[in-house]
This record gives C-alpha cells, structure tokens and sequence, in this order.
C-alpha cells in the first residue's frame, strides 16, 4: 500500500506542536465518558482544550470526522502502521495516540494494538478516560511499545488505582510535567512514554 493511499483511508496524522513526534486525533465531542465530563465543574474536560482554539477551524473538525468515518475501515491497522513506520524513517520515534478524542470502542483499541505490533521500533503513548473499555483486555495483551495511562477525571484527584500507568492534573504546581516551564512543549521529556513512571501529573492549564 502506498501512503497516499494509507493517508486516504485513515485521513491522516496529526501534528501537535507540543509533541516530538506525530499523533492521530478524533473529534472531542464524541468521547465516550469525556463528552459528559464537560459539563462537570471541576473536571479535567471542563473547558475541553480539544473543543476551542485550532480544534474548532473547520477544516481541523472535518478532519477529524474524516478519521473518526475511518476507524472501521478493514484495512485501517495497516493503513495506519504505513504511515506511522514513514515517519519513522525520518527520525520521529514517538508517537501520540489521541491529542483529541478518545478510544470508541474494545475493536478499536485492538486495532491499535495491530499498530502497535507493526510498529515495532516506535514508542506508543495512549492516555485514556474510558475505563470500561479497558477492563475488557488484559495488561499482558498491550504490546510492550505502548503505554496506556489511565486519567483522573476530576482536577487533584489522585491516582486510578485499578491500572498500573496513569495521569493526573494538579493545580498545586507539584507536578512532574514540565512543559509549562519550556514554552508548553515536551522538549527532551519522554516521561509520558516511560513505563518505569507509574503516574504523571501535570499542570492545569
């Protein structure tokens, strides 16, 4: 399959300035459990970053439904891992899972586990919201070149405790991301990636 092709199928990767690498995002008002978060003061998708600024440009939200049409594409998997293995030619090493949206379903996180494994040489990073879904795999099926970080839904709310990785968000300045100490990007961290990191908190922001 060429990448065109590939591009054609899935609708493309994205690009978050902030990352050192590629993402693929979905469409925030069709998160499962983060779409009725919104409307939760005090929750981590109140004022859903995903849902103002450059994710609400037309053409941004036509693509992300473009890729949301995708996620049932037969030969989606592939598609994606094309694409993903490219850029990896290129030097990007680290890959984002969802800089908007979220998992659709237990097929879908499967399916990535198929990119995952066709990605070999690539360090996946997925933060989730979607417990259930979660509960019907087990922590030995996730290929070992993608963490899952379960997040907390409500703002200094500590650790899920029922997953091994997680992410929290914190309002006391004592979080380890440090991002919003280096212009609002990863720079040189890779601790999201890093399974040896039990739980990351970051900023509210």
């Amino acid at each position: 399959m060429k990448v065109s092709e590939a591009k054609q199928i899935t609708g493309g990767l994205s690009k978050p300035s902030k990352m050192p690498g590629f993402s693929y995002n979905l469409p925030a008002y069709k998160c499962i459990t983060g779409v009725k978060l919104q409307a939760v003061p005090g929750s981590v998708c109140a004022g859903c970053y995903a849902m103002k600024g450059r994710y609400a440009f037309g053409n941004v939200k036509a693509a992300m439904d473009r890729r949301l049409v995708s996620l049932t594409h037969p030969k989606w998997s592939l598609a994606m891992s094309i694409q993903i293995n490219m850029k990896h030619k290129y030097g990007h090493e680290f890959f984002r899972w969802h800089d908007s949206g979220d998992l659709q379903s237990v097929q879908h996180l499967r399916n990535i586990f198929d990119v995952c494994l066709a990605t070999p040489a690539v360090s996946h990073w997925m933060p989730t919201r979607e417990a259930k879904i979660l509960k019907e795999i087990k922590t030995e099926e996730i290929p070992k070149n993608l963490i899952i970080r379960m997040s907390s839904h409500m703002i200094n709310q500590g650790p899920v405790k029922a997953w091994p990785w997680t992410s929290t968000v914190k309002t006391d300045k004592q979080y380890s991301c440090p991002a919003s100490k280096q212009g609002n990007e990863c720079g040189s961290c890779r601790q999201c990636w890093d399974k040896t990191i039990p739980n990351i908190s970051y900023g509210k922001h």
